[in-house]
């Protein structure tokens, strides 16, 4: 009888799932609103819409199969515990609570699913941990012990394999790398520090290089043109790839700052390779070249040219989806 994993991908608008097998195949797939359940008081609708859900989509396959367990990647959530913990875009409270308890935004996720799936192992991580083993189980990573990855989306998300194992650490938040201090007293981040690489290596963060690079040259530029508001990433690539120097210069700056970073990482796990995910790494060259250079110009010796900066295998739509899937295959596989 064929074996089928449900992944899930809890982000702040949607809950993407479907039944995937251990090839990666996706069978059946759907998907729930997240946004309409904004509040901590919505979490047992939430969690009720989402189990009713997967079983509907379970139930509309026409042949038998078993159910192995249901892996579920999503924002703050603990490997160790089975728990969401005080995510920031997710079941947040009312404005008009008074002094509300924090302890009332660490969720168990994976315990209330599990009740309804006739105690079915349920596995939870974060999304960068979920594309991680995604790549390790589907992807270019097959086969590798020791690699990075890097999800290149609003913020930067990361995974650390070492050994053939994510390093989750031993509070299950391990690999937060999108929070190193790129540079001293630099930019607010939404994590209330300085400086962190994400505000500057993301979509959001080339979108600020772009405005201060704007304020800063003259050359012209059609990203002169767009508001604020009405500015995303994907702009910047279309106009680096006709040109524009203030796009390529965003470019060659957030390939330097992720390059040096990357070349500090390098030196704590020694990694095989490096993998770039998300919708900042499709920008191809105009990020992978700057980001190799400035990585190699800021290698230890004794690392030089030996750590490969690869593309994801597992880019698509239905990538988070399979990451999700890949914790119960990777679990059942020990």
């Amino acid at each position: 009888m064929k074996k089928l994993a449900i992944g899930v991908d809890i982000g702040g608008i949607n809950t993407a799932f479907g039944l995937v097998d251990e090839n990666g195949d996706l069978y059946a797939e759907s998907v729930i609103s997240t946004k309409k359940y904004p509040y901590v008081e919505d979490y047992p609708a939430y969690v009720e819409d989402l189990c009713q859900s997967m079983l509907t989509l379970a139930d509309s396959l026409s042949f038998d199969y078993e159910l192995v367990g249901i892996g579920i990647g999503a924002p703050n959530a603990n490997f160790h515990k089975g728990t969401i913990e005080i995510p920031a875009n997710l079941w947040r409270f009312r404005t008009d609570e008074t002094n509300p308890d924090p302890a009332r935004r660490i969720f168990p996720l994976a315990a209330d699913i599990a009740r309804r799936f006739q105690d079915k192992q349920v596995l939870v991580t974060n999304d960068a941990n979920a594309a991680t083993i995604g790549e390790m189980i589907y992807g270019n990573a097959k086969g590798m012990r020791d690699f990075i990855m890097i999800t290149l989306g609003t913020g930067l998300g990361s995974g650390f394999v070492a050994n053939g194992e994510l390093i989750y650490g031993h509070d299950g938040f391990a690999g937060e790398f999108g929070h190193v201090c790129a540079e001293r007293n630099g930019r607010e981040c939404g994590c209330g520090r300085r400086g962190c690489l994400e505000t500057y290596v993301s979509a959001t963060g080339i979108k600020r290089t772009v405005f201060e690079l704007m304020a800063k040259m003259n050359e012209p530029s059609k990203l002169r043109s767009i508001a604020f508001d009405d500015f995303d990433a994907s702009m910047v690539s279309a106009a680096a790839e006709q040109g524009d120097p203030i796009a390529l210069e965003a470019f060659r700056f957030t390939g330097e700052m992720l390059g040096r970073a990357l070349a500090d990482a390098v030196t704590v796990t020694s990694p095989e390779a490096i993998f770039l995910f998300g919708g900042l790494s499709k920008a191809g060259k105009l990020i992978f070249e700057p980001t190799q250079w400035y990585m190699e110009e800021n290698m230890l010796s004794v690392f030089k040219n030996k750590v490969k900066l690869l593309p994801s295998g597992i880019q698509g739509k239905n990538a988070a989806i399979l990451g999700a899937s890949a914790l119960i295959w990777q679990k059942n596989s020990h």
